[in-house]
């Protein structure tokens, strides 16, 4: 069963010769376009749901509105927007105005930076820190060796209360900054309105980590030795 799991990651076809990016392209045996053509279709059947429509076919204009001379032919692709950038324009497009920003303590500086950038572009914003509530740590079981400073107080990161606080203040649009790989999902779980990145947390790549994959064969090799 395993082996017929969609693996797309691992797909040999080139790219312009894809079932997936053409009608008349190719697939391999575990290909998802051409095996679960009933879940696509009733993944399909979703967007016609009005809100779920206009917020995807927005997300849409935004990816494409993301390169430059795109009339050109034949064309080169430019990317001319940095995801700051099209975070506000996307914001813009769905006229959100109350933003939620939702950030580790560790990046108070960037949050408070991102802070600023939004409140320049003319959307009111609401931010809350991974530490809000100061619970014990000892509330969810962590014991004192389980610590990052051992013996110590150490209040516990809790993005559920992050996004019970931004779904209390009515926020359209939550970003994340920097949330601990586990919080994030929690995060996604509460938050009631749509969630976006803008920055994930990687302490050694500088919160970069795709640079773990680029150098994965090399001074990351440790993490493909099987």
């Amino acid at each position: 069963m395993a082996s017929e799991l969609p693996r797309c990651a691992s797909c040999a076809v080139q790219a312009a010769d894809r079932i997936c990016r053409t009608p008349e392209g190719t697939g391999p045996g575990t290909c998802p376009t051409v095996k679960m053509k009933e879940v696509v279709e009733r993944a399909t059947a979703r967007y016609e749901d009005p809100d779920i429509r206009e917020f995807a076919r927005q997300a849409s204009i935004q990816e494409a509105e993301g390169y430059g001379n795109r009339e050109q032919k034949p064309y080169i692709k430019h990317p001319i927007k940095p995801r700051l950038e099209e975070i506000i324009d996307f914001a813009r497009k769905m006229n959100f105005r109350r933003l939620g920003i939702a950030f580790c303590a560790g990046l108070h500086g960037e949050a408070a930076l991102l802070e600023e950038a939004l409140e320049a572009a003319g959307f009111e914003t609401v931010s809350i820190v991974c530490k809000v509530g100061c619970t014990p740590k000892e509330t969810i079981g962590i014991r004192d060796t389980e610590k990052i400073r051992i013996g110590e107080f150490e209040s516990m990161c809790s993005p559920i209360a992050q996004a019970l606080v931004l779904n209390e203040a009515g926020t359209d649009f939550n970003i994340l900054i920097g949330l601990c790989v586990g919080h994030d999902s929690l995060f996604f779980k509460h938050s009631v309105a749509p969630v976006t990145v803008f920055a994930a947390k990687d302490r050694v790549m500088g919160h970069n980590p795709l640079a773990a994959l680029y150098t994965l064969h090399s001074y990351s090799e440790r993490f493909s030795r099987r």
